[in-house]
């Protein structure tokens, strides 16, 4: 019960960056937009069946033609609903630490149902340091939940590059699911 109360009141404080919470920070009581209780829970898409193998190669695929147009070399992965993984690609010449890092983020993107620049914007711009004791998340942009008629079926997650390449390959690689 002790673990769950910090991750569940870190939630409720991700809403000062995220969403519509963002509006109601100058009405916190305390002046602290970690004290803002907002009416509706935010990032609440409904977990929906797995992303197939085929659908997940499909993602890889496009955001590797993104990257490879624009002469970057990254590593991708995708994983389902359950943030497992199902499967990954890594260019020619893509970092080695890279790996783990696109892993991390499409799980990261997934269990927190949101994509990564979410937490990265509350690391850095508001200075929520809290946010890095929470468990499997990663303050780095490159972590794209992927939603199909309104359920999360997976994220898709990208590294190798500054994070502002990151996000372009995997937004590339999203947009084939998230119409």
């Amino acid at each position: 019960m002790t673990k769950l109360a910090p991750n569940a009141l870190a939630l409720v404080a991700l809403l000062a960056f995220g969403g519509a919470a963002s509006a109601q920070q100058a009405t916190a009581p305390t002046g602290n937009p970690l004290d803002v209780i907002p009416d509706k829970m935010p990032f609440s898409t409904p977990y929906g069946a797995p992303i197939s193998l085929a659908r997940a190669q499909t993602a890889i695929s496009a955001a590797m033609a993104e990257a490879d147009k624009r002469g970057w070399a990254l590593n991708v992965a995708v994983v389902d609903s359950g943030a497992n993984l199902v499967a990954f690609g890594r260019m020619d010449g893509a970092q080695l630490a890279s790996i783990a890092a696109a892993e991390h983020k499409a799980r990261a993107s997934a269990s927190y149902r949101r994509p990564t620049k979410n937490f990265e914007d509350g690391v850095q711009k508001s200075d929520f340091k809290y946010l890095l004791s929470l468990d499997g998340l990663i303050a780095s942009r490159g972590g794209i939940p992927l939603i199909e008629d309104g359920k999360l079926i997976g994220a898709i997650g990208c590294s190798g590059g500054t994070g502002s390449q990151d996000e372009a390959a995997c937004t590339a690689g999203a947009a084939t699911i998230n119409k």
